[in-house]
């Protein structure tokens, strides 16, 4: 299965509190969120699958930060943005740029093995965390492609 970077776009319905492992119990407002992995190891974008699962109650194991918030009830997969590169932090950086108005990041979140301030941005309003989502991983994969030729 290929592997690469992806962007999982999450709906919360409810906010509130959760127990992040190590980094503790953070508070999560309703809305939306974008959390950035990467897919490149043997299983690749089979790791979706895993989220999947998670998110719908059918695994109940927590390895990762995004684990504790798609565990949650509140919580559910709206659609996943996928990219066949090795982009994850260019792609998070990029949604979490110093010009993305209205986009709160929630500090530490899924960057415990890099330097990005966060992997995890919530916005209130669906289409503007698509729409930057789906930039950030065409913009990181276009600057990935022109380094490499």
């Amino acid at each position: 299965m290929p592997g690469g970077t992806y962007t999982l776009i999450l709906e919360r319905i409810a906010g509130g509190p959760i127990a992040v492992g190590a980094l503790g119990e953070i508070e999560f407002p309703a809305g939306w969120y974008a959390y950035t992995g990467s897919a490149l190891g043997s299983g690749g974008f089979g790791r979706i699958d895993r989220h999947r699962a998670v998110a719908a109650g059918d695994n109940d194991t927590r390895h990762w930060h995004i684990d504790y918030l798609l565990g949650h009830a509140a919580t559910a997969v709206d659609r996943v943005v996928t990219t066949e590169a090795d982009i994850e932090c260019a792609v998070a950086k990029r949604v979490d740029g110093p010009t993305a108005e209205g986009f709160d990041r929630i500090d530490a979140f899924g960057c415990s093995d890099c330097d990005c301030r966060s992997h995890l941005i919530h916005h209130e309003q669906r289409e503007q965390l698509v729409d930057a989502v789906t930039d950030a991983h065409e913009a990181a994969g276009e600057e990935t492609a022109t380094a490499t030729e």
